[in-house]
């Protein structure tokens, strides 16, 4: 199947009792033996429901994999990522993360002994040279949020499995989706999404989700995930899967405003920087061209004037652009990552990798362009 058909019909099959098209809300917790110690395809719903294996199925079609797997949130799904490790393990990752993913590697996994490395992921040569002996996983964001970093993730599965086959290899491909990049087929061992954000693209649900293609490591990620039981329940796992069935139509008008934006903001007077991959300018542009299939709604920029005060001003002045955490959903919003998606962060860490007190991330909606572009007009007029 192509990608389009893939998000409607991917890993689906009718219901077998009724016909139903889209799969019911299996709102149980527990499945009738056959005979003592003998379930029928599913037991107990923290190991399996059948509403969250139809999604679990849509998760494996859309990004190329044997498996996919529904957590409770995008964190949670890390956190079993990071599970397969032992003490001592190493993880490079790329130094412009999440706040959240930041957080979990510094404040909850490095006191248990794991190591975090963290260099400039949009450089091949960065990654490798960072690994040593007790490297296990390369954990990658890209774009990166919110400096729009790009990696090349085929040069770095590449590069890294030549020094060392048994490394895993996650992309977090949040901001890109399945519908721009596929890390599995550029040789990532695995995919991690908050489906939270463009996936279910409604702004209605916490989700997140691992996508793989080994059935190995699938079993082992199977197990911890049943082990510690953070799972999407049933109603989610229908809102998400509802979600990925225009998950190709919504992407390509978010790319289209995106692009929209990105020139806008570029030629504007009062801006100063402007970060988004589909701009000739931006250093990965290149890169960002050949492993997307567009350049997504996600930009980033910052105003001439860097003051709080300017920064503030335009931040309140937004009409259609609501302040507000999260991205990927319908409607467009404006984010001031030092206080909001990153204030996780310390202020060392994130001044020495740009993310200032004027940096401005908006999501942009799929709203009409041309409402769009004013808002912003009028906001930057404010000051």
């Amino acid at each position: 199947m192509k990608f389009n058909t893939k998000t409607i019909h991917g890993g689906q099959k009718r219901e077998p009792s009724t016909g139903a098209v889209m799969p019911p809300v299996f709102m149980t917790s527990t499945y009738a033996h056959t005979t003592p110690g003998e379930a029928q395809e599913f037991e107990y719903s923290r190991g399996g429901n059948p509403t969250r294996t139809a999604l679990e199925n849509s998760f494996a079609a859309i990004e190329n994999g044997t498996h996919g797997f529904a957590f409770s949130s995008g964190m949670a799904a890390i956190d079993c990522v990071l599970r397969t490790l032992s003490p001592g393990d190493e993880i490079v990752t790329g130094d412009d993360l999440y706040g959240g993913t930041y957080r979990m590697f510094t404040k909850l996994f490095q006191k248990y002994g794991l190591e975090f490395i963290f260099v400039d992921s949009s450089k091949v040569v960065s990654v490798v040279e960072a690994i040593t002996d007790k490297t296990k996983l390369v954990w990658l964001e890209t774009p990166t949020n919110p400096l729009m970093k790009i990696a090349d993730i085929e040069g770095i599965c590449t590069a890294v499995k030549e020094v060392n086959p048994a490394i895993l290899i996650a992309v977090d491909n949040t901001f890109a989706t399945p519908y721009l990049q596929q890390p599995l087929a550029l040789g990532a061992d695995i995919v991690m999404h908050s489906a939270t954000k463009y996936l279910g693209g409604h702004s209605d649900i916490i989700m997140g989700a691992l996508m793989v293609k080994d059935a190995k490591l699938a079993k082992e990620l199977h197990f911890i995930q049943f082990a510690a039981g953070a799972i999407a329940g049933p109603m989610d796992s229908f809102l998400a899967l509802r979600g990925i069935k225009t998950l190709h139509l919504r992407m390509q008008r978010h790319c289209e405003n995106g692009r929209a934006v990105a020139n806008f903001l570029q030629k504007h007077p009062k801006i100063g920087t402007v970060f988004y991959p589909g701009l000739a300018e931006h250093p990965s542009h290149n890169i960002a061209k050949k492993q997307m299939k567009d350049f997504g709604g996600m930009v980033s920029f910052r105003l001439k004037d860097e003051s709080q005060a300017a920064t503030f001003k335009f931040l309140k002045g937004t009409q259609l652009f609501t302040l507000a955490e999260s991205l990927g959903g319908v409607e467009s919003l404006v984010n001031h990552p030092v206080t909001m998606s990153h204030a996780s962060i310390p202020e060392a860490a994130r001044l020495k990798i740009g993310i200032t007190a004027s940096l401005i991330r908006l999501s942009v909606g799929i709203e009409d362009i041309d409402d769009l572009l004013k808002d912003l007009e009028q906001a930057l007029n404010i000051y």
